[in-house]
């Protein structure tokens, strides 16, 4: 059996609590035999109430998307912003014209 929640505990014992003064209040019962009847009838009241307090759920992991909500999806144009530290011009190959007309490789 799992533990109580913290929820079902504070509304089963607030049930207790109010379910036994209010039954007291209003039977008026000064005996023995009818003060345990309504403690006993309390605490059956409050067991049912901390059993019926809905537990948390777990979230889906990943939910499917609908026709309807891929309909409603607005796609957003992104313009690139070139880099500070992109070359602003690409070679055209991979060897320069040397000065001296040789070929060679490009860079250092």
């Amino acid at each position: 059996m799992p533990r109580p929640t913290a929820a079902q505990l504070a509304y089963g014992s607030a049930t207790v609590i109010f379910s036994t003064l209010a039954m007291l209040l209003l039977s008026q019962t000064s005996s023995g035999l009818g003060v345990s009847v309504i403690a006993l009838a309390a605490l059956g009241l409050g067991l049912l109430v901390a059993l019926t307090v809905p537990l948390p759920k777990s979230r889906p992991a990943a939910a499917p998307a609908t026709a309807a909500a891929t309909e409603e999806r607005v796609s957003v144009q992104r313009a690139t912003v070139p880099s500070a530290a992109a070359p602003q011009a690409a070679p055209e190959s991979v060897y320069e014209v040397a000065p001296s007309g040789t070929r060679g490789p490009a860079g250092p």
